[in-house]
């Protein structure tokens, strides 16, 4: 059974996620370096963050690692700390996870998720328990450092133009949902000199104003209070702050995928380069890549393999679709605070957020999922059909298939048994007709790859 999934280690908080499995996920991890370093540990808000933190810290002390409790912050707080201050990192978070999930998600030592062959390394160890647990002179040291998001807030405002920003006094309301980010984006947004209105701002991890999950649906309230106030935008964090979505001035929700292409089309004017994206990312990049005259690299899902990728071509921008950007100049790994400050930029400039969003080619989208019982059959059936239609294909992760005026991409889950299916066209009922061809394709593959 696989440990890690496409981010970290999730489930059920003290059932599958206990502090036996955080005891010993650390210990794999201080085996895997040696019993030599520093490792930084910190949490969300989940309320059972400082039980699996603790064990977390114990389980690291007990191979000879040095730790250092960085406390409650969002993950891209404590990947910026790694970078500077230690040779690895251990984040307790669910990140949009509902609220009775946590999970354990390991930072490598230059601030960037954990590679996947470091993480199948670990696996291994995790799974034969032969640990390197060092003798009692040789524990390591423990201290905390409480400074972490400060020294978060003082860079972010360092990588965008807070002059300008401060000149013009937005008005912005927030939603942090009781998060990680409720430590980090009031406070920055008052540093670069915005009127803030906050929601769900005060810790707390039972999570009483919405699930972690920034969907449109958990969010009415902040539309409200963005046509209300006449603020100028309004902005949602995730549970650990990696990720962040936005209301326009109209009090409409800002499409993820449109979010992803208007940032990239400003990076662009401001540096040309390459950009980086998954492959379940909207056509909108492919375009906006094409207008600038620049290379866009495909990878496969996670943030991981996106920033891996972006440090591989030197990309200028990267991100995916789901509100989670990557600003190199920064860090390398989804930044929700970061991306907030690259709007209050972009905004600074005189610009109206629903304008912004209309810059950006207009597509639309449909998608589904279906169980399966035989994944890896299935997916090369689904791979031989696919093939002998004669359209372009991409098998990076699961097949993609271009169509002139539009795509299909079925790809398994990897963290389900079953298989997501996404399209894209300039119309709905194209979109909805290439989603349901993936979908046939699914179907016929599963009763193929039935036993008789």
């Amino acid at each position: 059974m696989a440990l890690f999934g496409t981010n970290g280690v999730r489930g059920i908080a003290n059932e599958y996620i206990n502090p036996e499995l955080a005891v010993n996920l650390a210990r794999s991890l201080g085996t895997y370096m040696g019993s030599k370093g520093t490792v930084a540990i910190g949490c969300d808000t989940r309320i059972s963050g400082q039980m699996l933190k603790s064990a977390a810290i114990a389980g690291a002390l007990s191979t000879g690692l040095n730790v250092i409790d960085v406390g409650t912050l969002p993950t891209p707080s404590i990947q910026f700390y790694v970078r500077d201050y230690a040779d690895a990192g251990i984040v307790i978070t669910a990140s949009h996870n509902p609220r009775e999930y946590n999970g354990i998600k390991l930072i490598a030592g230059d601030g960037t998720e954990f590679p996947r062959d470091g993480e199948k390394e670990i696996e291994k160890i995790y799974y034969s328990g032969k640990y390197s647990i060092v003798s009692w002179e040789k524990t390591g040291s423990f201290r905390t450092d409480s400074g972490a998001n400060d020294y978060y807030i003082r860079n972010i405002i360092n990588s965008v133009d807070a002059e300008t920003i401060r000149s013009r006094r937005l008005k912005v309301v927030i939603d942090t949902g009781c998060g990680a980010g409720s430590l980090t984006l009031p406070f920055l947004l008052r540093e670069l000199g915005c009127n803030v209105l906050t929601l769900g701002a005060q810790p707390d991890g039972i999570f009483p104003w919405r699930n972690p999950e920034p969907t449109p649906d958990a969010l009415t309230e902040l539309s409200k209070l963005v046509k209300m106030t006449g603020a100028d935008f309004g902005a949602a964090h995730d549970g650990d702050a990696d990720r962040i979505v936005f209301i326009d001035e109209n009090g409409e929700f800002l499409n993820e995928e449109v979010l992803l292409a208007m940032m990239a089309k400003y990076m662009l004017e401001c540096e040309k380069g390459p950009l980086v994206t998954p492959v379940s990312s909207s056509q909108r990049m492919a375009d906006v890549a094409k207008d600038a005259g620049v290379e866009l690299y495909w990878t496969a899902v996670g943030s991981i393999n996106v920033a891996r990728k972006m440090m591989e071509v030197g990309a200028v921008f990267g991100g995916e679709g789901n509100g989670g950007l990557i600003f190199p100049k920064h860090q390398y790994c989804r930044d929700g605070a970061m991306t907030c400050a690259k709007i209050l930029e972009i905004l600074a400039k005189g610009n109206r957020l629903s304008e912004l969003a209309k810059s950006v080619p207009h597509y639309f989208n449909a998608k589904t999922k279906i169980p399966s019982v035989n994944i890896h059959t299935t997916m090369e059936i689904v791979k031989n059909e696919a093939s002998g239609l004669g359209y372009k294909m991409d098998t990076i992760d699961g097949i993609k298939i271009w169509y002139e005026d539009g795509w299909v991409l079925i790809r398994p889950s990897g963290t389900e048994p079953i298989f997501r299916i996404f399209a894209e066209a300039k119309k709905q009922e194209r979109a909805e007709e290439l989603m349901q061809e993936g979908l046939q394709m699914v179907i016929r593959a599963e009763k193929a790859s039935a036993p008789e």
